[in-house]
């Protein structure tokens, strides 16, 4: 007998090789999630070097939280700014864009006000923190 036999109209592996096929899965998931965690950061410096590469930074928070610290190439635009929605037309609503803020909460209303406004490649990176371990980018001042 080869490797599958029969069943009515289809073929099935045999139920040994099921099972083999099943564990060498799980153990390739598992060693897979091991090496993602091992380093402790999330996101490894290619990965984190893929996500800035080629896209904009917008750091949404006041000008003078911007000067307190923000990361290493972000472009401050305040999104509670009256001017806010008006300097959104000097952007790119084709380019990619990484938002963040002081705690996620303004980098949310930003990219909702950025989708209204047809801008389609936006990712919310959360806090200065969060955005800094995302993007492996220093915080300077």
């Amino acid at each position: 007998m080869g490797i599958f036999r029969t069943v009515g109209p289809a073929t099935v592996p045999p139920r040994r090789r099921v099972r083999s096929a099943a564990f060498a899965a799980s153990a390739t998931l598992t060693l897979a999630l091991g090496a993602c965690s091992a380093g402790g950061t999330g996101a490894s410096p290619a990965t984190a070097s893929e996500k800035v590469a080629g896209a904009i930074i917008l750091d949404v928070r006041t000008p003078q939280e911007f000067a307190e610290g923000h990361l290493e190439g972000a472009v401050n635009l305040d999104v509670n700014a009256a001017d806010f929605t008006t300097r959104l037309r000097d952007l790119d609503p084709a380019g990619r864009y990484l938002v963040y803020c002081r705690s996620g909460n303004r980098s949310k209303q930003a990219i909702d006000r950025m989708k209204a406004a047809g801008f389609t490649t936006l990712t919310d990176l959360g806090s200065v923190k969060q955005a800094s371990t995302a993007t492996g980018l220093a915080v300077v001042s």
